[in-house]
C-alpha cells in the first residue's frame, strides 16, 4: 500500500470527511454556503471547486526545520479555504481577481502570467495566493503536464486562521491556493511533491520557510500529530497519549514574519548558516571548502559529534561549547575565520543580504546550541510517545520537554516577546504540564498541554488572568475569545472538495 505522503490530494463531495460530524460540520457547511453566494454576488458565476488547508501548531521544534531537523506539529480545525473558477481560454479577460469573504480585504487583481514577478516593497495579501499561482505553473512544466495557456481566474478566499498568529495562516493560504489551481486545471500530484512545492512557493514571498507548515498542512491525518523530515519530505503518525488536550492562545502580539524577516527570521537563519561554516572550520574543513558546501547546522552535525565523542559525550553542543564563542560575533571576526566577505558569501541570497545591512552583530553560539538541543527533543519527545511508560508519565515528561523548549526558544534563540512571556507563566501557574510558544515567535500563540478534564477550568482561567484585561483595554471584543483561545485535537491536511 503506497504510503499517504505518496497519495495525491484526497477529493470528496461531502465535507464530513474533512471537518467530521456534529457542530463542526454545520459550521463548516455554513461557511461554504456563505463562500458560494458571495462568489456568485462578486463574479456572477458558482465556483468550479474548493480547495481547503488548515493551520497547525507545532508542538515541539520550533526553528530547526530550515536547519534540515524534523519537527512535531499538528494540523487543527482552523483553515483557509480556497473557491476558484477557471475562465475559458476563449474568454477575452486574461485576469486574476481574488477577493475574500471578509471585507478588511481588497479584491486584488493580476495578469494571468505565471512569470510575473510579486511586488515584494508593494506588500499586498492577494501576494499569496500569486505564489502558488506561479508555483503551480512552474511545477507542471518541469513535471511536463502541459496546462495551456493562461486563462483568467475567478478567486475568493476565507480563512479562519488567525493572521500573525504562529499558526501557519500563510502556508495555509499558499497550500489552499496551489492545491486550488491544481484542481481548476484538473491536475493532482502527490502531497509530499506539493507540500515541497508549496515550500517553495512561500520563499516566493520573501521567507526563507523550512517547509514543516506546508508538510503539515498538505500531509496531516485526523487523530494524529505528524513526526515531519526533510530532505526527502515525509511524515510518521504519532498517536499523542490519551488523557492529554493541546490548548492554544493567542498572546495578541502579532508576528509580522514576512515584514520583519530582516531582523527576526530569516536574521535567524543566517546565523545558523554562519555558525554551522564557522564550526565546519573550527573542526577541521578547509574554509574554501566550508563556505560552499556547508549551509545548515544539520551539515556538520556530524563533524559535532565526532568531536563530542572523542571527549566522552555524543551531543553535539559539545562543539559548539568549545568552539564557539558566547559573546556576539562582529562581521569582521566572522569573516576573518572563513576567509570571505559576507556580502559575498551571500551574494546569490537578496534577503540575507537584507540582513547583513540591518545586523549589527552575529549571536552564534545561543543559535546553534539552541538547534541541536532542540533537535535532540523532538526525538525524545516522540520516543516518550511510543514508550512503555504510562500515560500519566508519557503527558507528564512531554510537558517538561515543551518548557525546556520554550526556555530554549527564548533566552537563546531570542524569539519570545514579553506577552508570550506571561501567557506561558500565566498557563503553567493553572495547571499545565507544559507550555511554549509555538510557530516563529516574536508575537502569536503559545500552546499548553493540558489533562482534559481541566481543560474548561483553564482556559476560564485564562480569560481570566490574561484576556480579561485586554478586553478591557479593547484590544479585543470579547466576543472573538473564540478565535484566540480553544482548545485541539489533531485535524486532517488538505482537501479538494467538488459538490
Amino acid at each position: 500500500m503506497a504510503k499517504h505522503e505518496e497519495l495525491p490530494i484526497p477529493i470528496y463531495s461531502s465535507l464530513e470527511h474533512v471537518y467530521g460530524d456534529g457542530s463542526p460540520l454545520e459550521e463548516a457547511q455554513l461557511r461554504y454556503d456563505t463562500l458560494k453566494s458571495k462568489f456568485l454576488q462578486v463574479f456572477g458565476h458558482p465556483p468550479d471547486v474548493y480547495a481547503r488547508s488548515p493551520g497547525r501548531v507545532n508542538l515541539i521544534g520550533e526553528h530547526i526545520d530550515y536547519e534540515g531537523y524534523s519537527v512535531l506539529p499538528m494540523a487543527i480545525r482552523q483553515d483557509t479555504i480556497v473557491a476558484i473558477r477557471k475562465h475559458d481560454a476563449g474568454e477575452a479577460q486574461k485576469f486574476i481577481r481574488i477577493a475574500n469573504v471578509n471585507d478588511k480585504y481588497t479584491l486584488c487583481t493580476y495578469p494571468a502570467d505565471p512569470n510575473q514577478e510579486i511586488d515584494l516593497k508593494n506588500h499586498r495579501w492577494g501576494h499569496y495566493f500569486i505564489c502558488g499561482y506561479k508555483g503551480f505553473y512552474e511545477y507542471a512544466k518541469s513535471k511536463g503536464v502541459d496546462v495551456g495557456v493562461p486563462v483568467g481566474l475567478d478567486v475568493l478566499v476565507d480563512g479562519t486562521v488567525p493572521t500573525g498568529s504562529g499558526l501557519s495562516s500563510s502556508a495555509a493560504f499558499v497550500c489552499s491556493s496551489t492545491i486550488a489551481v491544481m484542481a481548476a486545471f484538473n491536475v493532482n500530484f502527490p502531497k509530499k511533491e506539493i507540500a515541497q512545492l508549496t515550500c517553495e512557493c512561500e520563499r516566493h514571498i520573501g521567507t526563507q520557510s523550512g517547509g514543516m507548515d506546508q508538510a503539515i498542512s498538505v500531509m496531516a491525518q485526523t487523530g494524529f500529530a505528524e513526526l515531519i523530515d526533510f530532505n526527502p519530505i515525509r511524515a510518521t503518525d504519532v498517536q499523542l497519549p490519551a488523557g492529554g488536550t493541546f490548548v492554544i492562545a493567542h498572546s495578541l502580539a502579532e508576528s509580522l514574519k514576512a515584514v520583519t524577516a530582516a531582523t527576526n527570521y530569516n536574521n535567524r537563519v543566517v546565523e545558523c548558516q554562519l555558525a554551522a561554516i564557522v564550526l565546519a572550520i573550527k573542526l577541521g574543513m578547509k574554509p574554501q571548502d566550508a563556505r560552499s558546501k556547508v549551509k545548515t547546522l544539520s551539515d556538520v552535525e556530524g563533524l559535532c559529534v565526532s568531536f563530542a565523542s572523542s571527549h566522552g559525550s555524543s551531543d553535539p553542543v559539545a562543539a559548539v561549547k568549545e568552539f564557539l564563542k558566547e559573546e556576539p560575533y562582529t562581521a569582521e571576526e566572522i569573516e576573518k575565520i572563513t576567509e570571505e566577505n559576507l556580502p559575498s558569501l551571500f551574494s546569490n541570497s537578496p534577503t540575507s543580504l537584507d540582513v547583513l545591512k540591518a545586523a549589527k552583530h552575529y549571536k552564534l553560539y545561543q543559535r546553534a546550541a539552541h538547534v541541536y538541543s532542540e533537535a535532540k527533543r523532538v526525538h525524545v519527545f516522540k520516543d516518550t510517545v511510543a514508550s512503555n511508560l504510562s500515560d500519566e508519565d508519557k503527558l507528564k515528561k512531554l510537558g517538561d520537554l515543551m518548557n525546556d523548549s520554550h526556555y530554549s526558544c527564548s533566552v537563546l534563540y531570542e524569539c519570545s516577546c514579553p506577552e508570550l512571556e506571561e501567557l506561558v507563566k500565566v498557563c503553567r501557574e493553572h495547571g499545565a504540564l507544559g507550555a511554549r510558544l509555538t510557530g516563529a515567535g516574536w508575537g502569536g500563540c503559545a500552546v499548553a498541554l493540558v489533562k482534559e478534564p481541566i481543560v474548561p477550568q483553564f482556559i476560564l482561567n485564562l480569560k481570566e488572568r490574561f484576556f480579561q484585561a485586554r478586553i478591557d483595554k479593547g484590544v479585543i471584543n470579547k466576543t472573538d475569545l473564540g478565535l484566540y483561545v480553544f482548545a485541539s485535537k489533531p485535524s486532517s491536511g488538505a482537501a479538494i472538495i467538488k459538490f
